[in-house]
């Protein structure tokens, strides 16, 4: 039996339904994502805590910390103890959507920053992105036959590049600091944020965003590029982007790195 003009229009219009979801499916990751929270911690007066965005099919597109302005009052003013330079908040990542190669985020605050002296010896934050596990990570001290591990550095195209290692950036719970020479803190620009690149045993480590507490405390919106290697190790996303934003109508703060591509 032919159908009917009238059936067939109708058949014509489901089919164009259809047609149209199949198009909403396939578009609509890129137009559409969803946000899962990690751990949590205290830091100063407020709280830190980890997310990650991804799209319809659970594909991480951002991964990084976000607090609240209350954490940025009631830091402590001096390290936790003689020796140490930095009070250390680990966070776990969330667990509904994994982030390949990255393990867990460290949210660290350092009153009185660090080296090398006249560049980071400000008041500022070090947030952490490991791609080594946690209990790799709190084994590392930098100091005796570890010494040899912290200073054994990746073949150089796993480096991202222009970075460079200069001597003594070989911290414990890190490995060793990798930094851009061309970076407008090295060439007579004051420090606010910047990006670093860790690593351990001859390996990725860490990638890093430093932020100085004056910074943050301008209320700032800002995505700045990330230079990347020529090869990775490990599979996983990687960041073309990171960014230090102020969300005036939540409270909050955000550093994160974006723009996550398959590797």
């Amino acid at each position: 039996m032919r159908p009917t003009a009238k059936l067939a229009s109708l058949l014509l219009l489901v089919l164009q339904f259809f047609l149209t979801l199949q198009g909403i499916a396939e578009t609509g990751p890129a137009l559409h994502t969803a946000r899962t929270y990690g751990e949590g911690s205290p830091v100063g007066n407020g709280m830190a805590w980890t997310w990650v965005d991804y799209d319809a099919k659970r594909i991480p597109t951002a991964i990084g910390f976000t607090f609240t302005e209350t954490a940025m009052s009631g830091l402590p003013p001096e390290p936790p103890a003689p020796g140490e330079e930095t009070w250390e908040h680990p966070l776990a990542l969330p667990t509904l959507v994994k982030v390949p190669p990255y393990t867990h985020l460290v949210l660290n605050w350092n009153p009185h920053g660090h080296v090398p002296p006249g560049i980071y010896d400000v008041p500022h934050f070090d947030f952490h992105f490991y791609m080594i596990e946690p209990a790799v990570r709190v084994k590392i001290t930098c100091k005796g036959a570890d010494i040899a591990k912290c200073m054994k550095k990746p073949a150089a195209e796993f480096v991202s590049s222009g970075y460079i290692l200069p001597p003594g950036t070989e911290k414990k719970r890190m490995g060793v600091h990798w930094i851009d020479p061309a970076a407008p803190e090295f060439n007579h620009q004051a420090f606010t944020h910047t990006h670093i690149y860790g690593s351990y045993d001859g390996h990725a480590a860490f990638l890093e965003t430093m932020v100085t507490k004056s910074y943050l405390e301008t209320k700032p919106n800002v995505t700045m590029p990330i230079k990347l290697p020529e090869k990775y190790r490990k599979h996983g996303y990687y960041p073309t982007t990171y960014s230090v934003k102020y969300d005036p109508a939540r409270k909050e703060y955000s550093v994160s790195f974006e723009g996550l591509v398959r590797k």
